[in-house]
């Protein structure tokens, strides 16, 4: 096995200047370092990662934490929170997929397993979790759930906003009958996503009519159900908002399956832009919320936080933006 040992005799240089020099230390000139590593490339050098922590007394770990992964959590959005993280860490850091809810003791996350901590928040029930991460020090960045707490770094993008900007698109087709399909209950998503749908009613003051707010909870069995409830009614909707695209995607198949075509007969909207909206046929009309986007900047401030621990926690936004295709008829 190579050792920086080898390393440093190739380079004509001591051990310590390599160490220091794949550590990325701004000790070392960039000549020097660039050397180092190129010398290290084709030595096809591997770095002993629990020899580098037991100098360094870093895990080289980062945990991302969903609220739940087996509650709420759709796997379309667990794959671009992830692909947003890895487009901004590096292949230093190993990263961990947990579930709050399945931590049965606190007490297990400690400094000496993560160097900072990710949580993609969808509950007010994660504070008891993201107040003991902070209090013992690990670097920490909360994204999804915008905080009231300004000493937490937070990234969010407005859900409420976005659904409103969804709903006047879809009342100035013309329609006057809608519906909503909820999200997951105790969610902050789920609150928020429907407080945009009831603002933008009122707004246009279009009577709340209690039968055409449904429950799901994210998933697309969920949507199935909730949308076969909705097209039993006496007198369906004209449209309907579905919380997220895979409850959409199931409430197109309920509709496949009562012979009501999709937007003709009833039209459709979901909110995420989830890569298989614009591959459902009829393509969906959606919100974007650019999970990866957030997941990506989040990643890039906690990095930050790793290397200046001084850095002053903000609060970012990142914008939705609604996406019009094929499932909104014009009335």
């Amino acid at each position: 096995m190579i050792t920086i040992k080898d390393i440093a005799r190739v380079a004509g240089v001591s051990h310590t200047t390599v160490s220091r020099a794949l550590n990325g230390s701004p000790l070392i000139k960039k000549v020097t370092r660039d050397k180092i590593e190129r010398i290290a490339a084709e030595m096809n050098y591997v770095p002993n990662y629990n020899a580098k922590s037991l100098v360094t007394k870093r895990s080289f770990t980062i945990g991302l934490f969903f609220s739940s992964i087996d509650q709420g959590t759709s796997s379309s959005f667990l794959v671009d929170a992830i692909k947003g993280i890895s487009h901004a860490l590096d292949e230093n850091y190993n990263l961990t997929v947990h579930g709050i809810d399945g931590v049965r003791n606190f007490g297990n996350i400690q400094p000496q397993r993560f160097d900072g901590i990710l949580v993609m928040s969808q509950s007010d029930e994660d504070n008891a979790f993201i107040y003991h991460v902070k209090t013992i020090g690990i670097p920490l960045v909360v994204l999804n759930r915008q905080l009231e707490d300004p000493g937490i770094m937070n990234v969010v993008a407005n859900d409420r906003e976005g659904v409103r900007e969804a709903i006047d698109y879809v009342v100035s087709q013309g329609h006057r009958q809608l519906a909503i399909i909820e999200g997951k209950p105790g969610f902050k998503s789920s609150t928020e996503r429907k407080q945009g749908f009831l603002d933008s009613l009122i707004a246009h003051r279009i009577p709340l009519n209690s039968d055409y707010f449904v429950q799901g909870d994210y998933s697309i069995e969920s949507g199935y159900a909730a949308m076969s409830r909705l097209l039993s009614l006496p007198e369906p909707p004209a449209a309907v908002f579905c919380s997220n695209d895979d409850m959409a995607i199931g409430a197109m198949n309920a509709c496949y399956a009562h012979k009501i075509s999709v937007p003709q007969q009833i039209s459709l909207l979901g909110f995420d832009d989830i890569m298989f909206a614009r591959y459902t046929n009829p393509a969906l009309t959606t919100v974007r919320k650019p999970i990866a986007d957030i997941s990506e900047l989040g990643t890039k401030m906690l990095i930050q936080l790793l290397l200046q621990p001084d850095t002053k926690p903000q609060q970012l936004f990142v914008k939705t933006s609604l996406v019009v295709r094929d499932t909104v008829a014009d009335r």
